[in-house]
């Protein structure tokens, strides 16, 4: 009786034994299932057709006059459009409603092309405008709509901030409250 015993105790160990090494194997096989899904998703997500260039330089708590930000990308399709952007992102410290900006488009063979650029800022009651949760905000301006690319090459963006208070004929040498500048291009 205690050698039957003994056989149904070891036979009921190795059925448990193997009901737990199926389990495991068969969780392991989701979670390689679920880590595949998770991954596909993120690689998807991550591609987005419509953004071609995107860049942000830091100007830490001020952007100063002479600090010309200049973002660089090389452009072979002279046939799609595209909209480009000006990005900023900006603070409580910022102290005005609006921003000048010195835009500069130079192309492969060297031409640049020149815009003085006005965007409002803030709200009249000095709210920042822009999106954000914290008191700093960022702002996606547009700088040109359905803009194609005469030519195939390496182009390069140059940004200046050209702030001066009123009565004022110097700028302002460091603009408080601005902490990045990005440029960004998506295709059309």
């Amino acid at each position: 009786m205690s050698g039957s015993i003994k056989i149904k105790t070891i036979r009921n160990k190795q059925i448990k034994t193997n009901h737990v090494h199926k389990e495991m194997e068969m969780q392991t096989k989701i979670n390689k299932r679920l880590f595949a899904l998770l991954a596909l998703s993120i690689f998807i997500s991550s591609c987005n057709d419509k953004h071609f260039f995107d860049e942000f330089q830091s100007t830490g708590s001020s952007w100063k006059q002479d600090d010309i930000k200049k973002f660089t990308f090389q452009q072979t399709d002279t046939i799609s459009s595209y909209d480009m952007f000006i990005n900023i992102r900006n603070n409580s410290s910022y102290p005005f409603g609006n921003i000048y900006l010195i835009a500069k488009v130079f192309a492969p063979d060297g031409k640049a092309q020149v815009d003085t650029l006005q965007y409002q800022m803030a709200n009249p009651d000095g709210t920042l405008l822009g999106n954000g949760f914290t008191d700093t905000k960022e702002s996606k301006l547009w700088f040109r709509e359905n803009y194609r690319f005469k030519k195939a090459g390496v182009y390069t963006i140059e940004l200046e901030h050209a702030i001066r208070k009123v009565g004022d004929s110097v700028g302002v040498s460091e603009l408080e409250g601005v902490t990045d500048i990005g440029f960004r291009i998506e295709k059309k």
